[in-house]
């Protein structure tokens, strides 16, 4: 694909996409960041990276806009209603981030049954030098391990998850084509689980579905992991839940506010912080950046996209 020169600016970059990423975008495109556009005029393809918002307003700075592709397998940044509405096409980058987002979601459940982490920096502190005890820790072998959304990536952790011994339980819309055990509810499903692992989408569907009822259902010796978006989690009923005991600890790789995390958190031993990684890294985020390109690729030789999303 060669740059249009009749018009050369058809694509532009909205949000902090990687490096090597805007170096392709703008080796195969000349495409500039949105703060260095100019004219708008003509450009048909918005690429919108770390989480950058691509709702009406940056819509209407785009008038000619037809396609927005995220840089992202979570499009909740994007207002897809309001692009259908006014006939923009959006696509996302799923399938290339399943296997470093589910490994990630698996170790966070190791971690926090078996303390890794804390007992990291038990030894760092100097407490083991110093003689004290390491608390003992859980049994990842014969713990319930309840996913909350079982696509793509609550699948793929599941099964790692399930090589462990964990024994799997779910909540989806609807039950899946699989052995292991539904749950009609969030509640139901935390009731049920050692641990509690979010992977549902991001936006207005699931925000705060963990809530204090599903927290209150997980109890003393539950574990919460989420992997999935920050908005899913009620943040302040976690931290109430984790400062009364009412939950054993979390493992947790996004936050409602990033990158702020609630300062109540930061010195807990019992809560993993993780400063959203799930994809992050060069395998992934090249895979991630590939299928960027071959969206704008598609959209500009065809009118289509690879990875449509709604």
């Amino acid at each position: 694909m060669t740059t249009d020169t009749q018009h050369p600016v058809r694509v532009v970059q909205l949000g902090g996409l990687m490096p090597f990423v805007r170096e392709w975008l703008s080796e195969r495109y000349a495409a500039p960041l949105r703060e260095d556009l100019g004219d708008p005029a003509g450009v048909t393809v918005a690429v919108v990276g770390g989480g950058a918002r691509a709702g009406a307003e940056e819509m209407d700075a785009l008038p000619d806009l037809r396609a927005i592709v995220n840089f992202g397998v979570g499009y909740d940044n994007v207002d897809v209603a309001e692009a259908q509405r006014r006939g923009i096409v959006v696509s996302n980058t799923p399938d290339v981030l399943t296997d470093a987002v589910a490994d990630l979601a698996a170790i966070l459940v190791v971690d926090v049954l078996r303390g890794i982490t804390a007992a990291d920096r038990f030894v760092r502190t100097g407490a083991w030098a110093r003689g004290e005890k390491m608390p003992l820790t859980r049994d990842v072998r014969g713990a319930v391990v309840g996913v909350l959304g079982l696509g793509r990536i609550g699948t793929a952790a599941a099964e790692r998850l399930e090589v462990f011994g964990a024994e799997i339980h779910y909540h989806s819309r609807s039950p899946k084509g699989v052995a292991w055990t539904y749950h009609d509810s969030p509640v139901a499903l935390a009731a049920a689980s050692d641990v509690l692992v979010v992977l549902t989408p991001g936006g207005a569907g699931t925000d705060g579905l963990v809530d204090a009822a599903v927290l209150d259902a997980l109890g003393p010796e539950g574990y919460l992991v989420n992997v999935a978006r920050g908005s899913v989690v009620d943040e302040d009923a976690l931290v109430a839940a984790l400062e009364a005991g009412r939950i054993a600890g979390a493992g947790l790789d996004v936050f409602a506010d990033e990158p702020r995390v609630p300062a109540a958190l930061l010195e807990r031993d019992d809560v993993v912080l993780l400063p959203h990684v799930g994809s992050a890294t060069v395998e992934t985020r090249e895979a991630m950046g590939r299928l960027v390109l071959d969206n704008v690729d598609a959209f500009l030789d065809r009118g289509e996209l690879v990875t449509p999303v709604g």
